[in-house]
Formats: C-alpha cells, sequence, structure tokens
C-alpha cells in the first residue's frame, strides 16, 4: 500500500525516538495547494476508529480511511540536499504535481 525508504525509516525512528508516546507515523491528504490536494505527516500517540496502517520495519503508518485510497502506492523518501532536506513523497497515482512536490491532483 505505502512504502518507506531506508533513508526515510532512519530519520523517522530517530524523531519518533524524541516521543516516546508515539505509536507510529500519521501521513495524510488535505485538500488545498495549487492542485487540489496536499501531503501531510504528524507523529501519532493514538489511532482513531477508521484508521487504517501498514507496519513496516519498526514503523507502523497510519492513514485515515479518506486518505489511504488517495496514497496507493506512495513511497515516503528523506532527502538531505544543500537546499534543503525533508520528507518528499512520490505518488505513483498523481495525475499532476507542482513543482515542490508538496501538491497533487488524483
Amino acid at each position: 500500500m505505502m512504502t518507506i525508504t531506508r533513508k526515510a525509516e532512519e530519520k523517522i525512528l530517530e524523531l519518533m525516538q524524541e516521543d516516546q508516546e508515539t505509536v507510529g507515523l500519521r501521513v495524510y491528504v488535505k485538500g488545498g495547494g495549487c492542485h487540489g490536494y496536499q501531503y501531510g505527516m504528524s507523529l501519532e500517540s493514538s489511532m482513531q476508529e477508521d484508521d487504517t496502517f501498514v507496519e513496516q520495519g519498526d514503523i507502523k503508518v497510519i492513514m485515515d480511511s479518506q486518505s489511504a485510497p488517495l496514497l496507493v502506492g506512495t513511497e515516503v523518501d528523506y532527502v538531505d540536499q544543500t537546499q534543503g532536506s525533508g520528507f518528499v513523497m512520490k505518488n505513483p497515482t498523481a495525475k499532476t504535481t507542482c513543482g515542490c512536490g508538496s501538491s497533487f491532483s488524483a
């Protein structure tokens, strides 16, 4: 359903160690951005009733029922470049994306 690169997994685990209450990484989609949808991520201390999750390595990736279908096949990566560092989403089901990669249309 969703994959996390090794580099992203290492960074997520590093962030999770800072908050012992964290049960997983929430990845979600919300309306907005220049192409209709924007990606979001947050560390979660609990799950909601309508959440689904996948486990990859030591990470539980949590998605709400509306975001999950839009994230099928998405890869979460972490880049560390001179221009900046951060998480990057590679979504094969996105029809169009913006130049910065944080917004897409389905």
